[in-house]
């Protein structure tokens, strides 16, 4: 392929697998970086977007927001990265920056948001453009393929079990990507780490307690003991009464996932005395900035399985049916 294009996977139309395609390498505007992207992990909201779970992207798209990439070119007005560095780029792409979100540091809430590999194409290709001020510098300590889950899995994890407060013991429900890189990070702080896994996955609970949790089990098992915190990674609605069930008094569900099945009704009883379920939207600059400067402290070690980029429907087809230990990661067909 000559210098003027690159491969990519596209989506086309929603409940379609994405299209291996040669396109026009994009160019970056004043405020934008070009990357060559070495690797970009798979993650379960690439998969509500192409089921049309997520209702609006923009269409043709390049999926994927979990990129690590070298500069190779800047527009003139960029001066956080120079050409040669690595950065990592997670899904928030862009925010406008002066409403009351934004403001009030909580611009994971801002209206016009643009997200990676949803409104603005993503890492699924060989080159992609960003906006440099939602570009990270990257632990010099993780390769390209081991530092491609902290920017969605981790991230989001993070900001999952901040928002849970300072619990004792942390359950979480859905033992994959995030879970298995907040897992440790929870474990360092010293909070007893609870993982529930689809019932008779064996396999995800040995993996669980290989990195540290005290307990784990099927999530139709109550723990041992009451949780001060649930964190859901897994999209299904009916885990949030029973993870309410699980919860001390004054505990807190997390619902850390970007598309969830509906919740089902459930007695007002389990909620009562000071129980809390809330969300997680999104991410912050700073939950980035904050987490890769913890993750190599930790340190954070992720487990990550590489598909070519010609691959990635296989990547995504293996996290659909549950086949994956940690974290898919594409790489370049060319590597």
């Amino acid at each position: 392929m000559d210098n003027s294009h690159m491969e990519a996977m596209v989506l086309r139309a929603p409940q379609t697998a994405l299209v291996r395609s040669a396109l026009v390498r994009p160019r970056p505007d004043e405020s934008q970086v070009l990357l060559r992207v070495n690797a970009c992990a798979v993650c379960r909201t690439d998969l509500h977007i192409l089921d049309g779970e997520l209702t609006r992207p923009k269409l043709p798209l390049i999926p994927g927001h979990e990129i690590v990439g070298v500069v190779v070119e800047c527009g003139e007005h960029v001066d956080r990265f120079v050409v040669g560095n690595r950065v990592g780029v997670p899904w928030l792409g862009w925010t406008c920056g002066v409403c009351s979100f934004c403001r009030s540091g909580r611009e994971n809430l801002c209206d016009q948001a643009r997200f990676t590999g949803y409104d603005i194409d993503g890492g699924f290709a060989e080159f992609a453009v960003v906006d440099d001020r939602y570009c990270f510098a990257l632990p010099e300590s993780y390769s390209d393929v081991d530092a491609a889950p902290l920017l969605c899995a981790g991230l989001i994890g993070y900001r999952s079990l901040r928002l849970a407060g300072d619990p004792a013991r942390v359950g979480i429900y859905g033992f994959g990507a995030a879970a298995h890189i907040i897992a440790q990070v929870a474990v360092h702080e010293g909070r007893e780490v609870y993982a529930f896994t689809r019932p008779g996955d064996t396999t995800s609970q040995d993996f669980a307690r290989e990195l540290g949790a005290v307990w784990a089990g099927g999530s139709d098992t109550a723990p041992p003991d009451p949780l001060g915190a649930a964190l859901i990674f897994a999209p299904d609605g009916s885990l949030v009464p029973t993870a309410l069930r699980a919860l001390e008094k004054g505990g807190t569900v997390v619902c850390g996932g970007i598309h969830m099945s509906d919740i089902p009704a459930f007695p007002y009883r389990d909620l009562w005395e000071e129980r809390v379920i809330r969300s997680v939207a999104n991410l912050t600059r700073r939950d980035a900035e904050e987490f890769l400067l913890i993750a190599p402290q930790v340190p954070v070690l992720t487990r990550t399985t590489t598909y070519l980029l010609a691959d990635v429907n296989a990547a995504l087809d293996d996290l659909r049916h549950g086949r994956l230990e940690g974290a898919a990661v594409v790489v370049p067909t060319s590597n």
